[in-house]
């Protein structure tokens, strides 16, 4: 007999007070997204106990979901705004552009992996963001084809701010991206400013690497 699924949004809502809100997560808008995406619907069946735990939680394929603090943190320095047109770099499960649609976004999100691509698509109709466009490609190079962007989001990291993808944003973009080695990084707020680029915030992260043209 299989056991009874846990409490999800029970455990969502303890997420969001202890993991979020404790840690400093202060956009009301933010929170009630990271409240209202099920998570595990975004991690394999296997794993579905483990949503909501402090952690990334594997997809396969060397691919994680992040840390919920991570993507809180990522979606609320992006400031994003209903309307806004918003690329996710590094697709996965599917679950930051979700979070990203959630805030009322125009979500692209670019996945070089078929396999996670195709998967992702089916978890976010199955979820109700279907809306969410995803495209199969080298997320590194950005998405000229739907530029420009008023946020980019990236969850993996890169040697260096990669060029492309900062010129792809609209003056006063937003590009959210881990940038350091393989063993560490700082998670940086770059600006799109006329004097060029401009990092705006800046904390210790660790990512798995952004693999790609502009990327390792």
């Amino acid at each position: 007999m299989r056991r009874p699924e846990p409490d999800f949004p029970a455990l969502r809502a303890q997420m969001v007070a202890e993991q979020l809100e404790r840690r400093g997560i202060a956009d009301r808008r933010v929170l009630e997204a990271m409240g209202t995406v099920p998570r595990e619907a975004f991690t394999d069946r296997d794993d579905r106990k483990r949503a909501y735990d402090d952690i990334p939680v594997q997809i396969g394929w060397g691919q994680t979901i992040s840390q919920p603090y991570m993507v809180a943190l990522i979606c609320e320095v992006a400031a994003v705004w209903p309307g806004n047109r918003v690329l996710d770099v590094g697709t996965g499960s599917g679950y930051q552009a979700a979070v990203l649609a959630g805030l009322g976004a125009e979500v692209h999100t670019i996945e070089r992996l078929e396999q996670l691509a195709e998967r992702a698509r089916e978890k976010l109709d199955e979820a109700g963001y279907g809306r969410v466009q995803v495209h199969l490609g080298d997320g590194s190079l950005g998405d000229p084809e739907h530029a420009p962007f008023d946020a980019i989001t990236v969850a993996a990291a890169a040697p260096e701010l990669p060029r492309s993808l900062y010129d792809q944003l609209v003056p006063g973009g937003r590009l959210v991206i881990p940038v350091g080695n393989r063993r560490g990084q700082r998670l940086e707020v770059v600006v799109r400013s006329p004097e060029g680029p401009a990092v705006a915030h800046s904390v210790e992260c660790r990512f798995v690497p952004l693999v790609g043209e502009e990327g390792y």
